[in-house]
């Protein structure tokens, strides 16, 4: 089981006008953008990762307003694994456990599934919070990602399986955000 000890986001490439081409988009941001609220409830930290920021644009603005305090990771790669700057403030964080969300399922989503597998992290995909351009290619990307040993989640189980327990404040927000 994950917990805030051992836990990190990854919002991997939500941008510009490919994300405005997702399949459920409506559907998608707002998971997005619950998970990035209780990554913050929680103190989850949150690796933001940007494809070609340049040639895609930046995040889209209603993620990007929630993630004030801290800059995206620009890549190349499909996979975040292959920026250097993502591995070492991956490492930086000593997590064991990777819950990932955004675009595209099939592609950058299951590339970064796929290497942090490989690099022995415990990941998790949140089959809710991801997508892609067409239902069939975020239906191969999540399978793709847990033959490469992902489990598949969703954004009520993550944060609930964060939480642990029915209390307190957090609890209080948590159950706020997912209403």
């Amino acid at each position: 089981m994950i917990t805030t000890e051992d836990t990190a986001l990854v919002l991997v490439d939500v941008q510009g006008r490919l994300a405005q081409s997702m399949h459920n988009k409506k559907d998608l941001f707002e998971n997005l953008k619950t998970m990035v609220k209780g990554a913050h409830v929680l103190g989850v930290p949150i690796l933001w990762a940007e494809q070609n920021p340049d040639g895609l644009g930046p995040t889209i603005p209603e993620i990007a307003e929630l993630l004030t305090n801290q800059s995206p990771v620009s890549k190349f790669s499909f996979s975040c694994c292959g920026c250097d700057q993502f591995l070492k403030d991956l490492q930086a964080l000593n997590c064991k456990n990777i819950l990932i969300v955004g675009i595209e399922a099939h592609v950058c989503v299951y590339q970064t599934a796929a290497d942090l597998t490989k690099l022995r992290y415990h990941v998790q995909v949140v089959a809710d919070a991801v997508s892609s351009r067409t239902a069939e290619n975020k239906q191969i990307g999540l399978q793709k990602s847990k033959a490469a040993g992902a489990i598949l989640t969703s954004t009520e189980t993550a944060l609930f399986e964060l939480l642990k327990e029915a209390r307190g404040d957090r609890f209080k927000q948590i159950i706020h955000l997912v209403k």
